[in-house]
């Protein structure tokens, strides 16, 4: 007689699985749960490194747009500033024709002839009163004006139109002021144009060859005013 085999055996077990009730249809064939979670983590692919990587890389993005951000206003704010300083510069390039040709007509009437004639001397006096009050409306607005005369040639604000041979005065200095010079503040809106002396003694000799006290041995030009490269800032 035959013996029937237990019912809680089942014949479809793959080979080697001792346990049928143990194995798990949705795994591959011969692999677990657990080996399919370590085989999706692939060595150096850790999240927490990869999410660190992108959040430095937006801080770094982050901190380059506020600085540009900070450099464009600080940028558009100096140009504001600027446009609204130098923004009479067109017009205080024309009136500045007005005062040398009001400097023109009082240096053509020889005093003696106004002193002779009391309508001429009325005529002067009032361009007199003129220019007095356009250099104060200058000079209310930030506009000066140039005459470097006896003061060392700056290119900065001097155009040298010639030279003069003169020894007794250091080369390079100022000997005769063509047409006077202007400023805004700092912006040169015209240069003085000069003659200068030539074959003097040399301008830059250096402080043991130091000549005595005089014209321009102090920083001077013999009244008080310093020279036009020592009295104004030239890096704006």
């Amino acid at each position: 007689m035959s013996r029937k085999r237990p019912h809680h055996e089942d014949a479809t077990a793959p080979e080697g699985m001792d346990d049928p009730e143990s194995y798990d249809e949705t795994a591959p064939d011969g692999m677990a749960p657990e080996a399919d979670a370590a085989a999706t983590n692939a060595p150096g692919e850790d999240p927490v490194l990869l999410l660190a990587g992108e959040v430095a890389s937006l801080k770094d993005q982050l901190l380059r747009a506020l600085a540009e951000t900070e450099n464009l206003r600080r940028r558009s704010a100096r140009e504001r500033e600027d446009a609204v300083k130098y923004a009479a510069v067109p017009l205080v390039r024309d009136l500045v024709n007005v005062a040398d040709n009001l400097r023109r007509a009082l240096a053509s009437v020889p005093a003696e002839a106004a002193q002779d004639n009391e309508q001429l001397k009325t005529l002067l006096d009032g361009v007199g009163m003129t220019d007095r009050e356009l250099q104060t409306i200058f000079a209310r607005h930030h506009i000066e004006r140039i005459e470097p005369l006896g003061e060392r040639l700056d290119p900065h604000f001097h155009e040298a139109l010639y030279e003069i041979p003169d020894p007794s005065v250091p080369t390079g200095t100022v000997v005769q002021v063509l047409q006077a010079g202007y400023r805004l503040r700092d912006r040169l809106i015209r240069p003085a144009q000069v003659a200068v002396a030539k074959g003097g003694p040399s301008a830059a000799a250096g402080p043991a060859a130091a000549a005595p006290e005089g014209p321009g041995n102090d920083g001077t030009n013999g009244a008080g005013r310093h020279e036009p490269g020592r009295r104004f800032d030239t890096s704006a």
